[in-house]
C-alpha cells in the first residue's frame, strides 16, 4: 500500500485598484475601468494561490521569493511567478491536489470569467481544471472591496507527496 502525506496552505492577497493598468485575474484579462495596482501584473488570485502553495509546502511567501524590491518582477505576469512557484514544489517532489479560490469583491462581477481562469491555470498547476474552483462574493457593501476600492482572494491548496 502506497503512502503519501497531504498538506494544506492558506493565502490571502490584497490589491488596491488602480487608473491605467489592465485588471488581470486568474490570468485573464478582464474588461473593467480600473485595474489593480501593484509591483508585478497585481494578479491577485494568482498571488494569493501562490501563497496558499508555498505556505502548503513550508516555503515563505511570494514577497521572500519575488520580492517588490527588484526590480526583475516589476509589471511581470503572475503566471510566470506561479510557473515557478510550481517547479519549486516538483523540486521537492509536491504534487498539487487541488486549489480553492474565493474573490471579495463588489465589481467587477467574475462568473463569465471563471472558465476561463480554470483553462488557464489548469496547465500551470497541472492538475484538471475540474480541481480548481473559483467563486466570488461581495461584503455587501462593507469595507474596502464594499466601496469599490479593490478586490481581496483568499485561496487555499492541497498538495502532497
Amino acid at each position: 500500500m502506497k503512502r503519501f502525506n497531504l498538506r494544506i496552505g492558506h493565502g490571502i492577497d490584497i490589491h488596491a485598484f488602480s487608473s491605467g493598468r489592465p485588471l488581470i485575474l486568474g490570468g485573464v484579462t478582464i474588461p473593467f475601468e480600473k485595474g489593480l495596482s501593484g509591483h508585478s501584473d497585481a494578479d491577485v488570485v494568482i498571488h494569493a494561490v501562490m501563497d496558499a502553495l508555498l505556505g502548503a509546502a513550508g516555503l515563505g511567501d511570494i514577497g521572500t521569493h519575488f520580492p517588490d524590491t527588484d526590480s526583475r518582477y516589476a509589471n511581470i505576469a503572475s503566471t510566470i511567478l506561479l510557473e515557478r512557484v510550481v517547479e519549486m514544489l516538483a523540486e521537492r517532489h509536491y504534487f498539487i491536489g487541488n486549489i480553492d479560490v474565493t474573490v471579495i469583491a463588489e465589481k467587477p462581477r467574475i462568473a463569465q470569467y471563471v472558465s476561463r481562469m480554470q483553462q488557464v491555470l489548469a496547465p500551470i498547476l497541472k492538475i484538471h481544471s475540474e480541481s480548481i474552483s473559483i467563486k466570488a462574493t461581495t461584503t455587501e457593501k462593507m469595507g474596502f472591496p464594499g466601496r469599490e476600492e479593490g478586490v481581496a482572494v483568499f485561496a487555499t491548496a492541497l498538495i502532497g507527496f
